[in-house]
């Protein structure tokens, strides 16, 4: 045993140094991050360098002699790691600067309450209802979404216009006011709008094994078997191989040649009912690097609107470190307004840690999770895997979650759940914060949602098991032996 642990206590000496090591080393990145904001950069350069060693054996080893592992420590991994080797050593280590699990999660619960509320009660994850101008714009309809739980009322400013965005803002405050629920606004940038085009007709009709042609916009025509496409140039951003998907991915494409101006695409998959390609339809490109800005000029107009009505704005198809970049430059010194990372491509996905340490130069800062286009774009297969991995991340960086796209989406449209979205709905309150979209059953969702996470959250505190009492044991304990 003395062996094991001396074995034990060497590999945590140096995970140790490896975590001092990384915060030396972007020491001057540090210095730029914003003053609330540093100890959790910290934190999450620790986590990094964690997560870049394979401690599997490690923690099997702490498990069998009793002591708490890493699983469940994210938020101040360094001051976990320091707490096990006091257990184990006879020196008394103490790093008074190191989070600890109590102050981490208060500093997680200020994050938290700073970007979605005011209130300090809320001990479920808050309720985004995305409000267009069907719901946003029916005053008791907004009173009722507010009385069933909507905590933060999402406008996508790809829809409508900026008199409506006005007027459903004005309707929001009004039936906060009436009900006394705090309601906070976040506001959707559009984004770059990728989608198919057609000069006069609506849909191209494909079969499996079909050959069709792609091209830029404005050079589309009414040809046989040919798709237009908002990406200006698009021939010169694809190569020989690369997979394009239309329509949410229900149409898979792979690249079989490329000449002059056209793309010449071979459909592998249609698992539409119908076998077409309709106008106005998403197109993903999950192998290729486009190079296209993700704030447009459209955008950069809606700015002014969103910093003067909005508490949060929701950063579409961000990419790159470059990305957020610009835009904290046009928001200067306004740290009133919280920036939301949206994300929901690969590229994202790749580049999460830079995301995350070059958004807390932000005060306020927040990730959704886009689980539409992002699911796409990786695979449905890895989802479940990718978006734990942005949980563990963000909890690092003490950066809360919302949790997006299609969440009791059955029940929300036709009035009845299944049973997997119900799992997938109670994993969700690992996340600081749930999204939903209409639906003709709204107000049933949001009630059914709030209950499955009242209900998972007596069970859990992100991913860490807190042991509430279950009433399936008390209730046999309390039962005449078994004869």
């Amino acid at each position: 045993m003395e062996t094991d642990l001396n074995s034990v206590i060497a590999k945590l000496e140096d995970i140790d140094q490896k975590m001092a090591s990384a915060e030396l080393h972007y020491q001057n990145f540090l210095d730029e991050i914003h003053p609330s904001n540093k100890i959790n950069a910290c934190n999450f350069l620790h986590y990094l360098a964690l997560r870049s060693l394979d401690i599997r054996e490690l923690q099997n080893q702490l498990h069998a002699l009793g002591l708490s592992s890493m699983a469940s420590a994210e938020s101040h991994i360094r001051g976990q790691v320091h707490a096990i080797l006091r257990c184990l050593r006879s020196d008394k280590i103490n790093n008074p600067h190191l989070l600890d699990s109590k102050s981490a999660e208060k500093s997680m619960n200020d994050k938290t309450t700073q970007l979605f509320s005011k209130s300090a009660k809320q001990s479920k994850p808050y309720i985004m209802v995305t409000c267009d101008s069907e719901i946003g714009l029916d005053h008791e309809k907004t009173k009722s979404l507010l009385l069933a739980g909507m905590n933060i009322a999402r406008i996508n400013c790809a829809h409508d216009n900026k008199k409506i965005w006005q007027n459903i803002i004005k309707n929001i405050k009004s039936a906060s006011t009436e009900t006394g629920v705090p309601c906070k606004i976040y506001m959707d940038l559009a984004g770059p709008k990728i989608r198919t085009v057609f000069k006069s007709k609506v849909k191209l009709k494909i079969e499996e094994g079909s050959l069709i042609q792609l091209v830029d916009e404005s050079r589309i025509e009414d040809q046989k078997n040919t798709v237009g496409c908002t990406v200006p140039d698009i021939h010169k951003r694809l190569k020989k191989g690369e997979t394009v998907l239309f329509d949410d991915g229900t149409i898979e494409t792979v690249v079989e040649k490329i000449q002059k101006e056209v793309v010449f695409l071979r459909v592998k998959r249609i698992s539409a009912k119908k076998k077409q390609i309709k106008a106005e339809k998403g197109i993903n490109f999950p192998n290729s690097k486009l190079n296209m800005p993700s704030l447009t000029d459209y955008d950069i107009k809606c700015l002014p609107f969103i910093r003067r009505h909005a508490e949060l704005v929701g950063y579409s198809f961000i990419n790159s470190p470059a990305d957020l970049i610009h835009l904290q430059k046009l928001l200067s010194t306004d740290h009133k307004l919280a920036i939301i990372l949206k994300i929901e491509t690969a590229e994202a996905v790749h580049n999460l840690p830079a995301l995350l340490l070059t958004g807390l130069k932000h005060q306020k800062l927040g990730v959704m999770i886009a689980r539409g286009d992002l699911a796409v774009e990786i695979g449905f297969e890895r989802m479940s895997e990718i978006q734990e991995e942005i949980l563990w991340l963000c909890e690092a960086a003490h950066v809360p979650v919302i949790w997006a796209t299609q969440v009791l989406d059955n029940l929300n449209k036709l009035g009845m759940a299944t049973r997997s979205e119900i799992t997938d709905a109670a994993q969700a309150v690992q996340a600081e914060c749930v999204m939903i979209n209409k639906g003709s059953h709204i107000i049933k969702t949001i009630e059914t949602l709030c209950n499955i996470l009242h209900r998972s959250g007596g069970h859990h505190s992100k991913k860490r098991h807190i042991f509430r009492p279950l009433a399936i044991a008390s209730d046999f304990l309390s039962q005449s032996p078994l004869q």
